[in-house]
């Protein structure tokens, strides 16, 4: 039997969107690429939010949560944003920018830090897990979605925890959680391929504390964390975007997301993530539509980790962005924002042929 799975692949700031109905792909070409995504005295990262609030997850650590409802009538879904490791909700800024103006479906969208990370209270060494995570994204959902189909967006370690939500409550993908957009993660043996096989190997004085108690920072954390300003900059442009070209405010967006973790509490994620194995987990997402989103210049999580995701995923649409580094949703985010547009309008049942060509308007105005 030949698999469904659409693979979509993607060169530089162009997109071939395809429909499942359609026998014909229609061509999206984004507007705006590389070092152009960003406007003339645009700062990154401020964005309005209609309540902000603290959310307490079942050991009682504040998660700080963010809601932007849709600008006209009531949402028909909600988007949950799950970030990445040494990140926070700020990495979403360009996918809720373009949600905001969205009405084909009006969308809620719900971003909120991990704990021990951004605004969120701190994690101990015991709670910085990926389960733990997990139950505080069903403690974020439980509180601020609890009604009504939910579309989960997980990058990197945000994935990770999407995978294992889908382990501890099936029946909450069954039911509610119509659609997944994994963006530049993977479902298991992180440390085997990519910049994170040394980083994570078991062997690895730095990676296992070692390196701590030496007054040295761990590696893969000193990788993603840049904590020396510009004496790290131009090692944290090359790690986490693919592009050259990638405009300069991104780069300091992203060094300014790091520099608010303390290096200290991301050290203790690193277990967690060397042990990630959740290829039987993506058994729970057989009822939602999945969308695969990865750049092939990824250093971190390199394409084959997507590759595997969608093997494991049948009917997942896979696109693989060209030139694209780990931070895919900063580097090429109008590409990524066409997709997810796709993605929410197929969770709510608009038809195929006419979503293309909303994504297309909503592109081209």
């Amino acid at each position: 039997m030949m698999p469904s799975r659409r693979l979509l692949t993607v060169v530089g700031g162009a997109a071939a969107l395809v429909t499942g109905a359609a026998a014909a792909g229609i061509a999206v070409t984004a507007q705006r690429k590389g070092g152009e995504v960003v406007e003339p005295g645009e700062r990154l990262g401020d964005l309005h939010a209609d309540r902000v609030s603290t959310v307490a997850a079942d050991d009682g650590t504040p998660l700080a949560v963010s809601e932007i409802e849709p600008a006209d009538g009531k949402p028909e879904v909600t988007v949950v944003g799950v970030h990445g490791f040494a990140l926070s909700q700020r990495s979403w800024y360009f996918q809720r920018g373009a949600l905001a103006s969205l009405t084909l479906p009006r969308v809620k969208q719900v971003y909120y830090d991990h704990r021990g990370h951004g605004l969120s209270g701190a994690a101990t060494a015991e709670t910085s897990t990926i389960e733990q995570l997990a139950r505080d994204l069903d403690a974020v959902l439980r509180a601020v979605a609890p009604r009504g189909p939910i579309v989960l967006l997980g990058h990197s370690m945000g994935g990770m925890v999407v995978m294992e939500l889908a382990q501890q409550h099936p029946d909450l993908f069954a039911d509610r959680i119509c659609g997944v957009a994994f963006l530049a993660t993977a479902a298991g043996e992180v440390g085997a391929r990519g910049l994170p096989r040394s980083l994570l190997s078991k062997y690895n004085p730095l990676t296992r504390g070692v390196g701590e108690l030496a007054g040295w920072q761990p590696g893969l954390v000193e990788f993603v964390r840049a904590a020396g300003g510009q004496l790290t900059r131009p090692a944290v442009r090359r790690l986490a975007f693919g592009s050259r070209d990638v405009h300069p405010k991104i780069v300091d967006f992203l060094l300014e997301m790091l520099s608010v973790t303390s290096v200290r509490g991301l050290v203790n994620y690193i277990d967690t993530l060397g042990s990630h194995n959740r290829y039987a987990a993506l058994a729970g997402l057989m009822h939602a539509h999945v969308l695969v989103v990865h750049g092939d210049a990824d250093r971190f999580t390199p394409f084959s980790h997507a590759e595997r995701i969608a093997a494991e995923l049948p009917d997942a649409e896979l696109v693989r962005v060209r030139g694209a580094g780990h931070m895919v949703q900063l580097e090429q985010p109008e590409l990524v924002n066409s997709h997810l547009i796709d993605l929410l309008q197929q969770c709510a049942g608009v038809d195929e042929m006419g979503s293309s060509q909303r994504v297309w308007r909503w592109l081209t105005k």
